[in-house]
């Protein structure tokens, strides 16, 4: 059941949720990664491929795994698989209008660092309307949807889960918002849909393959309530 109060503060996820899955970004921070672990522990291509995929598995990210088991420093490895090209991402007027009509608080929340955030959103051109981004390093550098980032942000950002409402591609992430009484948006891409094919989303209360439409939609339909 979808919380009663309208949210007066949204969170959102970043990479696949702001910005489009089909600008890839992943697919460079991935080979990035692959690289990282190579060099790190001076192994081939595909023995780092397999290591990880393991540690992901097996500590959430692959950079939690470098960090448990290898002391790898996370800044340096964040600053590293980051060193991307960003220019997939274009500018967004929709998301713009929608950001800019939505009221209530803006946060980014996300698994990748405030750097990597900042250059996304100034490709998007809406950095202005987030007053935060509580990003991996605001979690301890544990990932979604480990349960003690979400109390972390809330009670950081003085935000009440009842009140507030997040958006996010992995079905999964949602989960930790809804049981704190947040509404949830669930943001559908081939691959968000692939990897939710065995949950039960009844933790689901909204979703959508377009964020700023969904955004707008939103807006419009609580102006004619009032």
């Amino acid at each position: 059941m979808a919380p009663k109060h309208d949210p007066d503060v949204w969170l959102f996820d970043l990479d696949n949720t702001l910005y489009p899955a089909r600008c890839n970004l992943f697919a460079q921070i991935d080979v990035r990664i692959g690289r990282y672990i190579s060099d790190w522990l001076k192994v081939d291509a595909e023995e780092a491929r397999r290591v990880q995929k393991a540690y992901w598995r097996d500590h959430g990210t692959s950079m939690r795994g470098m960090m448990t088991l290898h002391g790898v420093d996370p800044t340096h490895y964040l600053d590293y698989v980051h060193d991307i090209d960003y220019s997939p991402v274009e500018a967004n007027p929709a998301l713009e209008a929608s950001l800019k009509a939505l009221p209530g608080r803006k946060i980014i929340f996300t698994a990748g660092d405030v750097p990597h955030a900042e250059r996304v959103m100034e490709r998007l051109g809406v950095a202005h309307h987030f007053e935060a981004i509580f990003d991996i390093a605001a979690g301890d550098y544990w990932p979604k949807p480990h349960k003690q980032i979400y109390d972390k942000l809330v009670t950081k950002h003085g935000v009440d889960p009842t009140r507030a409402a997040m958006a996010d591609d992995i079905a999964v992430n949602l989960k930790p918002a809804s049981d704190m009484g947040m509404r949830t948006v669930w943001i559908r891409t081939d691959e968000s849909v692939k990897r939710a094919a065995e949950l039960n989303l009844d933790h689901i209360h909204h979703q959508t393959d377009d964020l700023a439409t969904w955004l707008a939609d939103w807006v419009a339909q609580r102006s004619a309530k009032t």
